[in-house]
């Protein structure tokens, strides 16, 4: 297959060479915060994972697209990230469950790319110099440097109005009613709490007092893109729930949960983002494998009634935090794991004690 060239250019002016694949842009160009993957599978729930929102994907893995695609995969109904950067794309997909090949899924889907990439040393630059804005595409190098100066990254930026469903939906046939709140709900957290509970998922927008008006039993705070800081209308909201309801966050959920109980968050350098992120129960010493998809994080020191659950083993950042006075919990990996390892899918069942031991309280 015959690609045009393509240009990767950082907002640093770091310059990167490859080949334009997937959806070609009439523009010839594609801006977004620039972050790695480490995942060595589950390619199609990472670009269908509405957290990736606003950023262009590198996956670390050099060979991407060998098994395939298929629609039992997606975490949403189509992808929210704003493009895709692999070393290698496989031509042809070999599954028994592929109903097609990445890269048509990709230019139905309206996915740009760049193959050919040294994706090695986009990652190395990305560890040392953080997550950067930038642009790719097949214009004229010249014109891809010049949107790259001025991209803008995820800083202050409310993506969740983006990626948020309009309308309430409901699911589940379980005891307990559960409210989700969705911020960029993936697929598998769905799945998990509606194998559970009763469960109605409402817009980011919704307000306390609505979600109160549907008696729920419990509330889930899901994932979701982009900054929690520029999110303080949703933050006031959780503070009206909090100490009503028990609550259960993950991801944005958990930034969002911990800044209405007084912490703040900060971004960190590179982020996390792969499968393969070892974090520690303090309650248990157990050493979970997770699943993660974050640039920013918490810091709750100092803040009353609140404990730190888990922590990060690679660089200590806090995964976890919990409140028993006002029954509410988060964490900031994917327990739902899609892709990934299922260690932690224990917290839903966690979710599900801690309606149980209140159910009827708080309303």
């Amino acid at each position: 297959m015959t690609r045009p060239p393509a240009t990767l250019a950082l907002s640093d002016g770091t310059v990167f060479r490859g080949e334009a694949a997937g959806f070609l842009p009439e523009s010839g160009i594609t801006t977004g915060e620039f972050v790695f993957n480490t995942a060595l599978s589950g390619y199609q729930e990472v670009i269908t994972d509405p957290s990736y929102a606003g950023q262009v994907i590198t996956f670390t893995y050099p060979h991407i697209g060998n098994y395939g695609v298929t629609r039992a995969d997606d975490e949403s109904p189509h992808p929210w990230c704003d493009g895709v950067i692999v070393r290698e794309l496989t031509a042809r997909a070999s599954s028994w469950r592929a109903d097609g090949d990445l890269e048509d899924f990709l230019i139905a889907r309206g996915v740009p790319a760049m193959v050919g990439v040294d994706t090695r040393r986009l990652t190395r630059h990305l560890r040392v110099h953080g997550a950067l804005a930038g642009a790719f595409g097949h214009a004229d190098p010249d014109v891809v440097a010049a949107a790259a100066a001025s991209a803008r990254g995820t800083d202050g930026c409310d993506l969740v109005s983006r990626v948020s469903v309009h309308q309430p939906y409901e699911l589940g046939a379980g005891r307990y009613h559960v409210v989700a709140i969705d911020y960029g709900i993936k697929g598998a957290m769905v799945r998990q709490l509606a194998e559970r509970f009763r469960l109605t998922v409402v817009p980011a927008s919704t307000s306390a007092l609505e979600i109160l008006a549907r008696r729920p039993d419990g509330v889930f705070l899901s994932n979701g893109p982009g900054d929690p800081a520029a999110l303080p209308e949703l933050v006031a909201e959780i503070g009206q729930l909090v100490g009503r309801v028990p609550i259960f966050g993950i991801c944005l959920g958990h930034q969002l949960l911990a800044t209405s109980l007084g912490g703040t968050t900060y971004k960190l350098p590179f982020g996390h983002h792969g499968s393969n992120h070892p974090v520690s129960d303090l309650s248990t010493g157990r050493v979970e494998v997770t699943a993660q998809n974050h640039n920013y994080a918490v810091d709750v020191a100092g803040v009353a009634g609140v404990r730190v659950t888990h922590v990060n083993l690679n660089d200590d950042v806090v995964e976890g935090i919990a409140s028993d006075e006002r029954r509410c919990f988060s964490v900031q990996y994917h327990p739902e794991a899609a892709p990934g390892p299922h260690d932690a899918r224990y917290l839903f069942d966690r979710f599900e004690t801690l309606i149980a031991d209140t159910a009827g309280e708080g309303r």
